[in-house]
Parts: C-alpha cells; structure tokens; sequence
C-alpha cells in the first residue's frame, strides 16, 4: 500500500528511487491486495448481503476495471509518484490534488488499523481470550516496519507475499469448483441448497456488500503510483493495467461465488472463522483453512518516504484504540467509511479523466498510450454507478452516518485546498 500519494508532489519524483521491475508491478497489481481486507471483510459482507453478495463484487469489480482504466490512460500520458492526486490537481488545480491526495491518505492510514484489526481477529481464532486490540497494535508496528522498507526491498517483499496469496486463492478456486461440481472426492455437491433467497436483507444488506467489496478491490490504484517507481514507467502502468483487472474479477467474484455455494449464508462460522476457512472447512480440510488464514496475514505494503509513513502509523494506532473501546462494531463502521471515501477517490478519478482526455487529444495524442474504452460514454457510466452507491448508502440508516463523515471530512479537505490555493495565487509576486 504505498503511501507516497501525498507526502511527495509531482515535482519532487526525481527524488524517488525507480526499483521496481515488471514483474513486481505485474504481482502487485494481481495480488498485492488480497490481504487480511479480503479474508475477514468478506465475511461481514457475506452476513449481510448473503447470496447478492456475488453481484456486488461483480458490480464493483466491473466499477474498479473502468477506474483502472482511467487511471492506466492518465498515468502512461503522465507518470507520476502522486498518480490521481497529480492527475487532479492537473485537472482542476491545486486544490483538487490536495483533496483527493489527503482524502487517500486518510484512507491508506485507515485500512492500515482495518487490516490489523482483521488480521487479530485471525488470530484470536486460534488464541481464543488473547486480547484482539493487542494483537491489532501488533500487526501495525509490523505494517509500519514494512512500509520503512526501501522501494527496492519492498517489491521482493510484495512480490513473493503477493505470488503466495495468488496460489492460495487458485488452490482455493480450483478445490471449490470442483466440490461444487461433485467430483471432489469424499464431497458431496451442495447444489444451490445453501444459496436461498437472494437479497435476504434488502437493499441495505446489498449496500453493505457493495461496500465490503469496493473496500476489497480498493488499493487496485496503488498499482499506478508503484508505476512511477518502476524501471519503466509508461510500459509497467500499461501491462499491469491491461494483465490485472480480468484476473482480479475472477478471484473476488470467483471466489464469493464458491463460498456461498459451499457455506449457508448465514453460516455463524463465516464471520467466526472467516469465509474461506468456512468453506475449507466444509470440505474436510480443516489445515487448509487454517493455512488460508496464514495467507490473509501476508499483507506487506510499503513506500520509501519514512516522516509520512510514521505519521501513517499514528493514525493506524488510533484504530487499535478503537479496537479496545469498541471491539464489536469498530470493523463493520471502519469498513463502511473507507468504502465511502474510496468512492470519493474514484469520482474525482473518473472527473479528471474526463477532462484530461480533451487535452491530451489536443495537445499531446501521442502520449495516448492506453485508452480509456468508449470515452466517454463509460466514464460518465462509472460515475453513474458511484453516485447511486453513494445515494444508497444515503438511504440507509447502517450507513449513513460514515457517508456522513466521508462526505465532511472531503468538504473540509476541499475548503482547506481552496485556501491555499488562493493564499498563494495571492502572494505570488508579479
């Protein structure tokens, strides 16, 4: 999860170091954000979505392959260690590229205490009565361990945790569809028994799992801003954008497809134990469910910029305090907020591809590198689909409250940049 968004502008990129090869971006890009997100995040989408939680990873998935591709078009034109806050603030100023860029930063630092909050609960599966906000405070200082790593450190890290995570979820795909095919032996088909009613919680359980998903797919974008470290930037951003999206779909949406297939719903063991032990579970290999689970903890991310990633880490802390005053809730309401705000980072991705494109068309169409498809018809069909999240979210009451806070919390950042801008378009002398 490089965190080098906002604590390096655009023009300072030649500082950066350029390790990372094609096939560190490449693994990213395909693994690096299966993590303890995916394992345990899941589960609460599953509880609450139930089987229409296959839909909402298909209709995110499909949201976060335009987005992708937006980016992909916009970073090979102009690679940058800021990517989409560079790219905003290109866009509309300043002011746009201090939104979104601390509107990330707020997000990576969240998902940093998500993510150890996820992997504790892990643990305290296989050391039931060990305090969980312990475990969480644990896993942050090695997340802030990790991210003091140097670029060149950090792809041979991602790249062997992200290969690892990529075979576990194939090995995984492979025995599920088997099992549910029949031919796995000693397992009988459960046909469409465990699946039931559809949307068994309505809308708002769909919301929820449209959430849990979006939070599962976000970090997909930190693939453009590892492109600017890369040996080669306009070629890493194009093959990794072109080789990942497809895949990462069929793991997220194969994936809930097989457990829901495999496990009830409402399955208690699904939050328990977590969705992917659950189904290995029910398959009769128990010490495979518990080797899926090393496998969530694998999450290692990592940028170069050391002040900004213990500051990072600060706000990480504020999450284990969270984990030991709040330790039933804070998971589902940390999950929904980061869902909300990667929303917010994607609208001002898709609004600044939008006006980007004209300008790259007219004064530079050989940097058109990677094309956004059916420009602009699907980008203004992306937006489409975020807006209506955002308004479902509005509409219901679990919800509500973190659009709320996402949605103060960017009118704050974005009155802040306008601030600033104007402070310095005012100052700057003639």
């Amino acid at each position: 999860m490089p965190s080098t968004t906002v604590s390096t502008p655009p023009e300072s990129d030649a500082a950066l170091s350029h390790g990372l090869k094609q096939r560190h971006l490449s693994m990213i890009a395909l693994g690096g954000v299966i993590g303890a997100g995916l394992f345990v995040g899941s589960g609460a989408g599953i509880a609450a979505a139930g089987p229409s939680i296959v839909l909402a990873y298909a209709l995110s998935g499909l949201l976060v392959m335009l987005v992708m591709r937006m980016l992909g078009e916009m970073s090979a034109a102009h690679p940058s260690s800021g990517s989409f806050s560079a790219h905003a603030e290109r866009a509309f100023g300043p002011w746009a590229g201090f939104t979104v860029g601390w509107a990330f930063w707020v997000l990576l630092c969240t998902a940093v205490g998500l993510e150890g909050i996820g992997a504790a609960k892990i643990v305290t599966g296989w050391l039931p009565g060990t305090p969980e906000w312990a475990w969480t405070g644990l896993f942050v200082l090695v997340f802030c361990g990790a991210n003091l790593a140097a670029v060149k450190n950090f792809g041979e890290f991602e790249f062997w945790f992200a290969a690892l995570k990529v075979g576990a979820i194939t090995l995984f795909l492979t025995l599920g569809v088997l099992a549910v095919a029949g031919v796995l032996p000693g397992t009988d088909s459960p046909g469409a028994s465990n699946l039931g009613e559809v949307f068994p919680h309505g809308s708002e359980g769909l919301v929820v799992g449209l959430l849990a998903s979006v939070f599962a797919y976000g970090g997909l974008e930190t693939v453009t801003i590892a492109a600017a470290e890369s040996e080669d930037p306009v070629r890493g951003v194009a093959s990794a954008v072109r080789t990942a999206m497809w895949r990462i779909a069929v793991f997220y949406v194969g994936s809930m497809a097989v457990i829901v297939t495999l496990v009830p719903w409402d399955s208690a063991a699904v939050v328990e134990k977590g969705p992917y032990v659950a189904a290995l579970d029910r398959l009769g290999i128990p010490a495979a469910g518990q080797i899926m689970n090393v496998v969530g903890l694998g999450r290692v991310s990592g940028g170069a910029p050391r002040i900004a990633v213990l500051a990072s880490c600060v706000f990480g802390f504020g999450c284990v305090a969270l984990s030991h005053w709040r330790p039933d809730d804070v998971f589902p309401w940390l999950l929904n907020m980061i869902g909300a705000v990667i929303l917010v980072v994607w609208i001002f991705i898709a609004l600044s591809q939008l006006r980007l494109r004209g300008r790259l068309e007219r004064e530079a169409p050989e940097r058109l590198v990677v094309r956004m498809w059916a420009f602009p018809v699907l980008t203004w069909v992306a937006l489409a689909g975020m807006a209506a999240i955002l308004v479902l979210m509005a509409r219901e009451p679990g919800t509500r409250v973190q659009l709320y806070w996402s949605g103060g919390m960017t009118a704050f950042l974005a009155l802040v940049g306008l601030v600033r801008q104007r402070r310095r378009t005012t100052v700057r002398p003639a």
